[in-house]
Protein backbone atom coordinates (compact mmCIF):
# COMPACT_ATOMS: atom_id res chain seq x y z
CA UNK A 1 0.00 0.00 0.00
CA UNK A 2 1.11 3.56 -0.68
CA UNK A 3 1.74 6.48 1.69
CA UNK A 4 2.09 9.85 2.04
CA UNK A 5 3.47 12.84 4.17
CA UNK A 6 0.59 14.75 5.94
CA UNK A 7 1.56 18.09 7.94
CA UNK A 8 -0.90 19.83 9.84
CA UNK A 9 0.59 23.34 10.44
CA UNK A 10 -1.09 25.41 13.07
CA UNK A 11 -0.21 28.56 15.33
CA UNK A 12 0.95 26.69 17.90
CA UNK A 13 1.78 23.14 16.73
CA UNK A 14 2.46 21.03 13.56
CA UNK A 15 1.57 18.02 13.84
CA UNK A 16 2.82 15.49 11.33
CA UNK A 17 2.54 11.69 10.58
CA UNK A 18 2.70 9.52 7.35
CA UNK A 19 -0.90 7.98 6.57
CA UNK A 20 -1.86 4.79 4.04
CA UNK A 21 -4.11 4.79 1.37
CA UNK A 22 -6.51 3.48 3.24
CA UNK A 23 -6.33 6.37 5.60
CA UNK A 24 -4.71 5.02 8.16
CA UNK A 25 -2.40 6.90 10.31
CA UNK A 26 0.84 4.54 10.61
CA UNK A 27 2.44 7.02 12.86
CA UNK A 28 2.25 10.33 14.30
CA UNK A 29 4.25 13.05 16.11
CA UNK A 30 4.50 16.99 16.38
CA UNK A 31 6.49 20.27 16.83
CA UNK A 32 6.11 23.65 18.29
CA UNK A 33 5.72 25.96 15.59
CA UNK A 34 7.00 28.79 16.67
CA UNK A 35 5.11 30.93 14.57
CA UNK A 36 6.86 33.99 15.54
CA UNK A 37 9.63 33.22 13.21
CA UNK A 38 7.76 33.55 10.39
CA UNK A 39 7.20 31.95 7.25
CA UNK A 40 10.85 30.54 6.00
CA UNK A 41 11.54 29.29 9.31
CA UNK A 42 8.20 27.17 9.30
CA UNK A 43 8.75 26.07 5.80
CA UNK A 44 11.73 25.21 6.73
CA UNK A 45 10.27 22.90 9.52
CA UNK A 46 8.11 21.05 6.45
CA UNK A 47 11.07 20.73 4.89
CA UNK A 48 12.98 18.92 7.68
CA UNK A 49 9.51 16.70 8.33
CA UNK A 50 10.01 15.42 5.11
CA UNK A 51 13.32 14.96 5.00
CA UNK A 52 13.12 12.85 8.26
CA UNK A 53 10.12 10.82 6.78
CA UNK A 54 10.93 9.90 3.20
CA UNK A 55 13.85 7.59 4.32
CA UNK A 56 11.91 5.17 6.27
CA UNK A 57 8.05 4.96 3.87
CA UNK A 58 7.60 4.25 0.78
CA UNK A 59 6.22 7.85 0.07
CA UNK A 60 3.64 8.48 -2.71
CA UNK A 61 3.13 12.50 -1.97
CA UNK A 62 2.53 15.51 0.56
CA UNK A 63 -0.30 16.67 1.75
CA UNK A 64 -0.06 19.53 3.86
CA UNK A 65 -2.83 21.43 5.30
CA UNK A 66 -2.58 24.91 7.08
CA UNK A 67 -3.59 28.07 8.77
CA UNK A 68 -3.63 31.00 6.17
CA UNK A 69 -5.57 31.09 2.99
CA UNK A 70 -4.15 29.27 0.48
CA UNK A 71 -4.08 29.07 -3.47
CA UNK A 72 -4.73 25.09 -3.99
CA UNK A 73 -3.73 25.63 -7.75
CA UNK A 74 -0.05 27.07 -7.06
CA UNK A 75 -0.04 25.01 -3.38
CA UNK A 76 1.08 28.53 -1.44
CA UNK A 77 -0.50 30.83 0.89
CA UNK A 78 -1.75 34.32 -0.02
CA UNK A 79 -3.17 36.08 2.87
CA UNK A 80 -2.31 35.21 6.40
CA UNK A 81 -2.84 36.72 9.92
CA UNK A 82 0.10 38.76 11.63
CA UNK A 83 0.28 35.62 14.33
CA UNK A 84 2.24 34.26 11.45
CA UNK A 85 4.78 37.11 10.02
CA UNK A 86 6.04 36.77 5.90
CA UNK A 87 3.39 33.43 5.64
CA UNK A 88 1.79 34.86 2.49
CA UNK A 89 3.69 34.17 -0.20
CA UNK A 90 5.03 30.87 0.73
CA UNK A 91 5.28 28.23 -2.01
CA UNK A 92 4.85 25.02 -0.39
CA UNK A 93 3.83 22.97 -3.50
CA UNK A 94 6.92 24.54 -5.59
CA UNK A 95 9.48 24.21 -3.14
CA UNK A 96 8.47 20.09 -1.87
CA UNK A 97 8.22 19.25 -5.25
CA UNK A 98 11.29 20.53 -6.39
CA UNK A 99 13.07 19.51 -3.65
CA UNK A 100 11.85 15.78 -3.52
CA UNK A 101 10.39 15.03 -6.54
CA UNK A 102 6.99 13.80 -5.13
CA UNK A 103 3.64 15.53 -5.53
CA UNK A 104 2.31 17.85 -3.12
CA UNK A 105 -0.85 19.39 -2.04
CA UNK A 106 -1.59 22.37 -0.40
CA UNK A 107 -5.29 23.11 1.44
CA UNK A 108 -6.09 25.84 4.49
CA UNK A 109 -6.66 23.41 7.55
CA UNK A 110 -10.13 24.22 8.61
CA UNK A 111 -11.00 23.08 4.97
CA UNK A 112 -9.01 20.21 5.54
CA UNK A 113 -10.63 19.21 8.96
CA UNK A 114 -14.41 19.65 7.22
CA UNK A 115 -13.30 17.50 4.26
CA UNK A 116 -11.81 14.70 6.95
CA UNK A 117 -15.18 15.16 8.21
CA UNK A 118 -16.89 14.85 5.51
CA UNK A 119 -15.09 11.46 4.12
CA UNK A 120 -15.33 9.70 7.52
CA UNK A 121 -16.57 11.37 10.36
CA UNK A 122 -19.68 13.54 11.76
CA UNK A 123 -20.90 14.67 8.19
CA UNK A 124 -20.45 11.72 6.08
CA UNK A 125 -22.52 10.98 3.17
CA UNK A 126 -24.00 15.00 4.04
CA UNK A 127 -25.12 16.61 0.68
CA UNK A 128 -24.46 20.45 2.73
CA UNK A 129 -22.01 20.71 5.48
CA UNK A 130 -20.87 23.70 7.32
CA UNK A 131 -17.67 22.86 9.67
CA UNK A 132 -16.74 25.34 11.74
CA UNK A 133 -13.10 25.11 14.38
CA UNK A 134 -13.23 27.21 18.00
CA UNK A 135 -10.10 27.85 19.08
CA UNK A 136 -7.86 30.73 18.85
CA UNK A 137 -10.84 32.22 16.23
CA UNK A 138 -13.16 30.14 14.73
CA UNK A 139 -12.31 29.25 11.05
CA UNK A 140 -15.10 27.98 8.80
CA UNK A 141 -15.04 25.41 5.22
CA UNK A 142 -17.95 24.63 3.64
CA UNK A 143 -18.44 21.25 1.47
CA UNK A 144 -21.34 20.66 -1.24
CA UNK A 145 -21.67 16.96 -2.55
CA UNK A 146 -18.22 15.92 -1.30
CA UNK A 147 -16.46 18.91 -2.54
CA UNK A 148 -14.98 21.74 -0.65
CA UNK A 149 -16.73 24.74 -2.00
CA UNK A 150 -13.68 27.58 -1.78
CA UNK A 151 -15.46 30.49 -3.37
CA UNK A 152 -13.95 33.24 -6.39
CA UNK A 153 -10.64 33.84 -4.78
CA UNK A 154 -10.51 30.86 -2.38
CA UNK A 155 -11.76 32.25 0.32
CA UNK A 156 -14.74 31.19 0.96
CA UNK A 157 -16.11 30.64 4.92
CA UNK A 158 -14.00 32.99 6.42
CA UNK A 159 -16.79 33.32 9.12
CA UNK A 160 -14.29 34.40 11.99
CA UNK A 161 -14.59 37.69 10.28
CA UNK A 162 -18.38 37.64 10.18
CA UNK A 163 -19.41 41.28 11.66
CA UNK A 164 -21.27 41.38 14.84
CA UNK A 165 -22.14 44.82 16.06
CA UNK A 166 -19.44 46.58 16.52
CA UNK A 167 -17.10 43.54 16.20
CA UNK A 168 -16.69 40.33 14.60
CA UNK A 169 -17.41 36.63 14.97
CA UNK A 170 -14.02 34.98 16.46
CA UNK A 171 -13.33 38.02 18.77
CA UNK A 172 -16.72 37.49 20.27
CA UNK A 173 -16.73 33.69 20.52
CA UNK A 174 -13.51 32.32 20.52
CA UNK A 175 -12.16 30.04 23.08
CA UNK A 176 -9.02 32.77 23.20
CA UNK A 177 -12.09 35.01 24.40
CA UNK A 178 -13.58 32.53 26.98
CA UNK A 179 -10.25 32.47 28.46
CA UNK A 180 -9.38 36.53 28.87
CA UNK A 181 -13.01 37.03 30.08
CA UNK A 182 -13.13 34.67 32.89
CA UNK A 183 -9.38 36.04 33.96
CA UNK A 184 -10.52 39.62 33.93
CA UNK A 185 -13.69 38.27 35.96
CA UNK A 186 -11.65 37.36 38.61
CA UNK A 187 -9.09 39.50 38.42
CA UNK A 188 -6.20 36.55 37.89
CA UNK A 189 -3.74 36.31 35.56
CA UNK A 190 -4.97 34.93 32.21
CA UNK A 191 -1.98 32.06 32.47
CA UNK A 192 -3.68 30.45 35.19
CA UNK A 193 -6.73 29.86 33.19
CA UNK A 194 -7.37 27.72 30.31
CA UNK A 195 -10.85 26.26 28.41
CA UNK A 196 -10.42 22.70 30.68
CA UNK A 197 -10.10 24.36 33.52
CA UNK A 198 -12.81 26.39 32.76
CA UNK A 199 -15.66 23.60 32.05
CA UNK A 200 -13.85 21.73 35.04
CA UNK A 201 -15.37 24.76 37.36
CA UNK A 202 -18.57 25.29 35.81
CA UNK A 203 -19.32 21.79 36.32
CA UNK A 204 -18.60 22.50 40.06
CA UNK A 205 -21.13 25.25 39.58
CA UNK A 206 -18.69 27.94 39.38
CA UNK A 207 -20.76 31.39 38.27
CA UNK A 208 -17.98 33.20 36.57
CA UNK A 209 -17.31 30.58 34.29
CA UNK A 210 -21.24 29.55 33.70
CA UNK A 211 -21.83 32.84 32.74
CA UNK A 212 -18.72 33.18 30.73
CA UNK A 213 -20.15 30.37 28.56
CA UNK A 214 -23.37 31.18 28.31
CA UNK A 215 -22.26 34.08 27.08
CA UNK A 216 -19.72 32.00 24.12
CA UNK A 217 -22.77 29.70 23.53
CA UNK A 218 -24.98 32.57 22.75
CA UNK A 219 -22.56 34.01 20.25
CA UNK A 220 -22.17 30.71 18.15
CA UNK A 221 -25.64 30.46 18.31
CA UNK A 222 -26.28 33.60 16.67
CA UNK A 223 -23.54 33.07 14.48
CA UNK A 224 -23.89 29.55 13.09
CA UNK A 225 -27.67 30.75 12.67
CA UNK A 226 -26.50 33.59 10.34
CA UNK A 227 -24.06 31.30 8.25
CA UNK A 228 -27.26 28.72 8.25
CA UNK A 229 -29.06 31.13 6.96
CA UNK A 230 -27.09 31.95 3.96
CA UNK A 231 -25.68 28.28 3.22
CA UNK A 232 -28.75 25.98 4.63
CA UNK A 233 -26.54 23.08 5.82
CA UNK A 234 -27.71 19.79 6.71
CA UNK A 235 -25.47 19.39 9.52
CA UNK A 236 -23.19 21.48 11.13
CA UNK A 237 -19.65 20.30 12.50
CA UNK A 238 -18.12 21.74 15.47
CA UNK A 239 -14.24 21.30 16.11
CA UNK A 240 -11.30 22.71 17.97
CA UNK A 241 -10.25 21.82 21.32
CA UNK A 242 -13.27 22.83 23.26
CA UNK A 243 -15.69 21.19 21.59
CA UNK A 244 -14.23 17.97 23.70
CA UNK A 245 -17.07 19.25 26.05
CA UNK A 246 -19.77 17.70 23.95
CA UNK A 247 -21.65 16.94 26.86
CA UNK A 248 -21.32 20.23 28.51
CA UNK A 249 -22.06 22.43 25.34
CA UNK A 250 -24.68 20.47 23.20
CA UNK A 251 -27.80 21.23 24.28
CA UNK A 252 -26.50 25.05 25.63
CA UNK A 253 -25.45 25.37 21.51
CA UNK A 254 -28.60 23.66 20.18
CA UNK A 255 -31.00 26.03 22.34
CA UNK A 256 -28.90 29.34 20.93
CA UNK A 257 -29.27 28.35 17.74
CA UNK A 258 -32.67 28.01 18.12
CA UNK A 259 -33.46 31.40 19.38
CA UNK A 260 -31.68 32.85 16.51
CA UNK A 261 -33.01 30.28 13.56
CA UNK A 262 -36.49 30.37 12.43
CA UNK A 263 -37.85 26.41 13.47
CA UNK A 264 -38.90 25.65 9.92
CA UNK A 265 -34.78 25.70 9.36
CA UNK A 266 -33.56 24.50 12.56
CA UNK A 267 -35.66 21.50 12.93
CA UNK A 268 -33.73 20.33 9.53
CA UNK A 269 -30.53 21.70 10.37
CA UNK A 270 -28.16 19.38 12.33
CA UNK A 271 -25.34 20.39 15.01
CA UNK A 272 -22.99 17.46 15.60
CA UNK A 273 -19.44 17.80 16.61
CA UNK A 274 -15.92 16.52 14.64
CA UNK A 275 -15.01 13.00 15.08
CA UNK A 276 -11.77 12.93 13.94
CA UNK A 277 -10.33 15.93 16.55
CA UNK A 278 -6.46 16.29 16.22
CA UNK A 279 -5.84 13.71 13.22
CA UNK A 280 -8.63 16.18 11.17
CA UNK A 281 -5.48 18.07 9.67
CA UNK A 282 -3.77 15.65 8.61
CA UNK A 283 -6.30 13.70 7.49
CA UNK A 284 -8.05 16.24 5.34
CA UNK A 285 -4.67 17.23 3.75
CA UNK A 286 -4.47 13.26 2.60
CA UNK A 287 -8.31 13.40 1.28
CA UNK A 288 -7.52 16.22 -0.49
CA UNK A 289 -4.54 14.91 -2.14
CA UNK A 290 -6.07 11.84 -3.20
CA UNK A 291 -8.50 14.08 -4.80
CA UNK A 292 -6.14 15.84 -7.05
CA UNK A 293 -4.43 12.43 -7.69
CA UNK A 294 -6.14 9.33 -7.38
CA UNK A 295 -3.44 7.06 -8.85
CA UNK A 296 -0.57 8.62 -7.07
Amino acid sequence: MKEYISIDIGGTAIKYGVVREDGTILCRSEMATEAYKGGPAILEKALGIVEKLAGTYRIGGICISTAGMVDTRKGEIFYSSPLIPHYAGTKFKETMEERFGLPCEVENDVNCAGLAEYMSGASKGSCAAVMLTVGTGIGGCIVIDGKVFHGYSGSACEVGYMKMGDSDFQTLGAASTLTKKVALRKEEPEEDWNGFRIFEEAKKGDSVCCQAIDEMTEVLGRGIANICYVINPEVVVLGGGIMAQEEFLRERITRAVGKYLVSGIAEKTRIAFAKHKNDAGMLGAFYHFKELHPES
